[in-house]
């Protein structure tokens, strides 16, 4: 696998990207493009396994950083899933541009929480998409938020919260300034000892507007699975985290063909590593089989299990 840093511009703001290509391979190649997961950064060693499967398929592989996030341009701690989206949309048109790729044969791949829903956002919004990989993804942002709370009168006291702010934003033209990962996400016990992202979670933002909040609860992948062709989604059975619930709704609001992947026996952070090996190679086939427009009407349950 090859690797190439690569700058490309976002609405006026430059982005930092990694494309990874096959060591070996006739071009044109399919492209991948992949947003990173919630808080995510381009260069976590938690998806190079998944890269390096793909290029040894023949794939070319675009990660980058959002703005406002790792080596990208624009404000830091700006947290907006709308802005992504437009990133994700850029990042098509500059890997389709790329003499080593196929612009008729592109795929979205995402994972973890946002990461996963964006890849459903971006397959329905821009139609040089021609599949997608969804991975234990965020189907509505405002129950993801709820059902983080203890109780029902913490989450309206969060939304009290919200709004007192969006008062003291028109009023002074200034809101207030939170930790992500303790005050709009509250992390499970697991997210607190896990160390499968400790190579990148010490340079994630650790101050953005509360105000990103409320975009994240009018967030709803789910409102546009039905416009994604040959959507592919991963998730974990009681998963605390990115609740099963909403995988399965993506599952059932997506066209055929499409394919729920349900890991057994593991945990939101644990799955990586302990069914990457028979999961990764079935995201790969399912890029294969319809990188270049979805085939068929399968519509297929997996379940992978100890």
């Amino acid at each position: 696998m090859r690797s190439e840093t690569i700058t490309f511009y976002s609405e006026g703001t430059p982005v930092k990207g990694t494309l990874r290509l096959p060591d070996s391979a006739e071009g044109p190649l399919p492209g991948i493009v992949q947003g990173p997961g919630w808080l995510g950064l381009r260069d976590a060693a938690l998806y190079e396994p998944y890269h390096e499967a793909l290029t040894a398929a023949g794939f070319a592989v675009l990660i980058f950083d959002y703005r406002g996030f790792g080596d990208s341009g624009g404000d830091r701690g700006s947290l907006s899933p709308g802005n992504q989206l437009e990133d994700l949309v850029n990042a098509v048109t500059w890997l389709s541009s790329r003499p080593e790729v196929d612009g008729d044969r592109i795929g979205a791949f995402g994972s973890g929480g946002t990461g996963g829903g964006n890849a459903v956002l971006l397959a329905a919004r821009d139609d040089r998409v021609r599949c997608a990989v969804s991975q234990v993804p965020v189907a509505d942002g405002g129950d993801w938020l709820r059902r983080m709370r203890a109780t029902e009168a913490d989450w309206h006291a969060f939304l009290d919260r919200l709004a007192a702010d969006r008062v003291e934003r028109v009023a002074t033209g200034a809101g207030a300034m939170v930790h992500p990962r303790e005050e709009i996400m509250i992390p499970s016990a697991e997210r607190r000892t896990t160390n499968v992202k400790k190579d990148v979670d010490g340079r994630i933002p650790t101050s953005v507007p509360l105000a990103a909040a409320d975009e994240i609860i009018a967030y709803r992948p789910v409102d546009a699975a039905p416009r994604v062709p040959g959507l592919c989604i991963v998730a974990v059975h009681d998963d605390l985290v990115t609740p099963t619930d909403h995988a399965e709704a993506l599952y059932a609001a997506a066209p055929a063909p499409k394919q729920l992947i349900m890991q057994y026996d593991t945990t939101h952070y644990a799955a990586y590593r302990q069914h990457g090996p028979e999961v990764i190679p079935r995201i790969v086939d399912w890029f294969t089989r319809h990188i270049g427009g979805p085939v068929g009407e399968e519509e297929t349950i997996v379940e992978v299990r100890e």
